[in-house]
């Protein structure tokens, strides 16, 4: 069965250790085992979770130089996209031969936030074999979380809305 929830101590020593590892970092198991199975990992070949670091807060510009107004050039802005959604794509990078599933949040400090991402090899024998899981397989899947195919690109592309109201939105 499931283990029960970590007290606040073993959560604040956990975010110690997340803190000195780096930006990308593929692990043995999901913390969030639950989770994890609901977004379709599964404990076998192909199935790879990566612990994703992002930095909190929104993205700063490069202090201007000279030429312009100051007082016009807004040193923050918004990415337009989530932290997950950069979290997958982080994720995509490092690890060019697999696909994005899905991530979910794994927990988040003063200065960071950690998302677990479920990863999957779509050329591995046990992948393809799978009924349930090769249509990852096919090539309309490659560089999902670029795309906005993964759960939190959708989300942020407003597909989640139907109806009066969401007729321009696909």
């Amino acid at each position: 069965m499931y283990k029960t929830q970590p007290t606040d101590e073993a959560k604040r020593v956990r975010k110690i250790q997340w803190r000195r590892e780096t930006t990308v970092q593929r692990i043995d198991k999901p913390t969030n085992i639950r989770t994890a199975r609901r977004l379709g990992y599964k404990d076998k070949q192909g199935f790879v979770v990566v612990r994703v670091k992002v930095k909190k807060g929104r993205r700063k510009r490069p202090k201007i130089i000279g030429g312009r107004r100051p007082k016009r050039f807004g040193r923050f802005f918004s990415l337009g996209k989530s932290k997950m959604q950069v979290a997958e794509e982080k994720a995509s990078r490092k690890y060019e031969n697999l696909e994005v599933l899905a991530s979910y949040r794994a927990g988040e400090d003063g200065s960071h936030v950690w998302f677990e991402t479920v990863m999957v090899d779509p050329s591995h024998p046990s992948i393809r074999k799978d009924k349930e899981r090769n249509w990852i397989c096919s090539a309309k899947q490659h560089g999902r979380a670029f795309r906005g195919l993964t759960p939190a690109g959708v989300k942020n592309r407003g597909l989640r809305r139907r109806g009066i109201g969401a007729e321009k939105v696909r």
